[in-house]
C-alpha cells in the first residue's frame, strides 16, 4: 500500500467473490409439460420406485420361490430349465425356425434384432412428444418386445408344474442329516431297494432325497410300486410286508429329522 494511492487488495482467483445458490427454472409458464429434474421429477421417480419395491418384497414374502437341490451331473433323467427370466428365450428355441439346425438365429440372430431394435430405438424415433401416438416408432417397438417376451415366458411356464418339481429335488438343509437306524428291519429293505438312487443317508444320489418328505406310510407304499415323476413303477421287489416296513421306515426317519429341526 502506497500512501495517497489508496489501497491494493489481492485476492485468489479460485475463489468467487459471490456465491450463487442453485435455483430451479421457473417452468410456472409450461404447467404440465415440463418441470425441473431436481427435486420435483427426481422425486416422483423415487416414490414410484419405493411403492414398487416394497409391494415386490411383500410378493417375495408371500409366495417365496421354491429352491432345488445342487445340480447333480449323475442324474440323467432331470430336465434343467432356466431361470423365469430366460423363460422366453428357452421357449424361441423349442420352434423348428430357431432349433437344430437352425439354432444360431434362434439363439443369436433373433435375440440380436430384437434387443438391437429397442436399443436403437431412441435413434430411429426423434420426436419430441411425450404422447404415444407422436412416437409411434418407439411404442410400436416397445409393445412388441412385452408381448412377445410375456408370450412366449407362458408358454414355457405353463407346461411345467413348479411345485412338483421343487419337490422332487427338494435341496437338503445344512445339518439335516439324521442318525439313520440301521437296526431297523425297514432298513434292511430300503438297502436293497432304494440306496443306489436314494444314498445311505437318504440324502439322494441318482434320485431325489427322501429327507424332508411329507408323505403318509400308504403314500410312500403307493410310490414305491408304482413310481411318481421320474421314477418308473415296479422298482421295489419285495413282499407286502417289507414294503410295509419300508414305508414305516422312511416315515419314521422323516419324523426324527423334523424333532431335530
Amino acid at each position: 500500500m502506497k500512501k495517497g494511492k489508496g489501497m491494493k487488495f489481492v485476492g485468489d482467483s479460485r475463489i468467487t467473490a459471490e456465491k450463487v445458490r442453485f435455483i430451479p427454472k421457473d417452468y410456472s409458464e409450461y404447467p404440465g409439460k415440463t418441470e425441473a429434474f431436481w427435486p420435483n421429477f427426481l422425486l416422483k421417480e423415487w416414490l414410484a420406485g419405493s411403492v414398487f419395491l416394497v409391494g415386490f418384497l411383500c410378493l417375495v414374502l408371500a409366495h417365496p420361490a421354491p429352491l432345488e437341490g445342487p445340480a447333480d451331473p449323475t442324474d440323467a433323467a432331470y430336465l434343467p430349465l432356466p431361470d423365469w427370466y430366460f423363460l422366453f428365450l428357452y421357449q424361441l428355441l423349442k420352434y423348428k425356425f430357431a432349433s437344430a439346425q437352425y439354432f444360431v438365429i434362434g439363439a443369436l440372430v433373433m435375440p440380436g434384432l430384437a434387443f438391437g431394435g429397442l436399443m436403437l430405438a431412441p435413434f430411429l424415433d426423434k420426436g419430441k412428444g411425450r404422447r404415444p401416438n407422436k412416437r409411434p416408432i418407439s411404442v410400436s417397438l416397445m409393445l412388441l418386445g412385452i408381448i412377445a417376451v410375456f408370450w412366449l415366458t407362458w408358454e414355457a411356464a405353463s407346461h411345467v408344474d413348479w411345485e412338483a418339481k421343487a419337490e422332487e429335488n427338494r435341496p437338503i438343509p445344512p445339518g439335516s442329516t439324521v442318525e439313520i437306524d440301521t437296526e431297523d428291519p425297514g432298513y434292511a429293505v430300503y438297502e436293497n431297494n432304494c440306496l443306489s438312487c436314494h444314498g445311505g443317508q437318504l440324502e439322494g444320489v441318482a434320485g431325489p432325497a427322501l429327507i424332508g418328505m411329507e408323505y403318509s406310510v400308504e403314500e410312500i407304499k403307493q410310490i414305491a410300486v408304482e413310481g411318481i415323476g421320474d421314477m418308473p413303477p415296479g422298482q421295489f421287489n419285495g413282499t407286502e410286508e417289507e414294503l410295509q416296513q419300508l414305508a414305516e421306515f422312511i416315515v419314521a426317519t422323516n419324523e426324527q429329522a423334523a424333532e431335530d429341526h
